[in-house]
């Protein structure tokens, strides 16, 4: 008895070790992301100087891209899965051909509009707290993700390798959808549910200021 008592004391620890270290390395990521120089700041060409490290902090050092591709990595946690999965796809892929729109010259009216309503919409989904059926979802993550790619797809003929920059750029992108489901797993405890309730609300309210100007 004493033998198996300990196997699971040290499983659980084992555990707990686990999870400790999942949140050691979100606190790494997002303390990295509030280093970075604010002085960059989103849509503005002339820091797309270079290719991958260009691409990769574009997305990081633009907060009203931060607050909403945290806000769908934040909604495919408190979803679940499939949702988990699909919408951290569903964005990249669809910004990609919102970035072609850019690249080709097609133009796309209200397009920091759309940027700043991601946020605003995503925040309020994920605050209300209450289970949408995955396609609307989808849509409406793919809708917002035209408008992102297409702020940065107007950029990107500048950098000096293109392709360079646009694998940074997704790989920057996925680092904060990364963020926003590690938050998500904080709805595992009834606190925690109202946190990242609270969360999606504070995104919604940052959009708003991206949307009056006031951020």
């Amino acid at each position: 008895m004493t033998t198996q008592g300990s196997h699971i004391a040290g499983s659980t620890g084992s555990g707990s070790n686990g999870f400790d270290r999942l949140w050691a390395a979100l606190f790494l990521v997002t303390l990295l992301i509030v280093l970075l120089p604010g002085s960059a700041y989103a849509h503005d060409a002339s820091g797309v100087v270079g290719g991958f490290a260009s691409g990769f902090l574009h997305p990081l050092l633009g907060w009203d891209h931060v607050a909403a591709m945290v806000a769908v990595g934040l909604l495919g946690a408190v979803l679940g899965p499939p949702a988990l999965f699909l919408l951290p796809v569903v964005f990249p892929i669809v910004t990609a051909g919102g970035g072609a729109l850019g690249v080709a010259g097609v133009p796309l009216p209200a397009v920091e509009i759309g940027i700043a309503l991601s946020a605003v919409v995503l925040g309020l989904m994920i605050a209300v707290g209450k289970s949408v059926p995955l396609w609307t979802a989808a849509i409406v993550v793919g809708f917002f993700a035209v408008f992102h790619g297409h702020a940065h797809g107007t950029e990107l003929p500048i950098a000096a390798d293109a392709i360079s920059y646009a694998i940074g750029f997704v790989i920057g992108t996925g680092l904060l959808h990364l963020v926003g489901i590690l938050i998500g797993t904080a709805t595992k405890w009834e606190a925690g549910k109202v946190a990242v309730r609270a969360a999606g609300g504070a995104i919604a309210i940052a959009g708003m200021a991206f949307l009056t100007g006031a951020a």
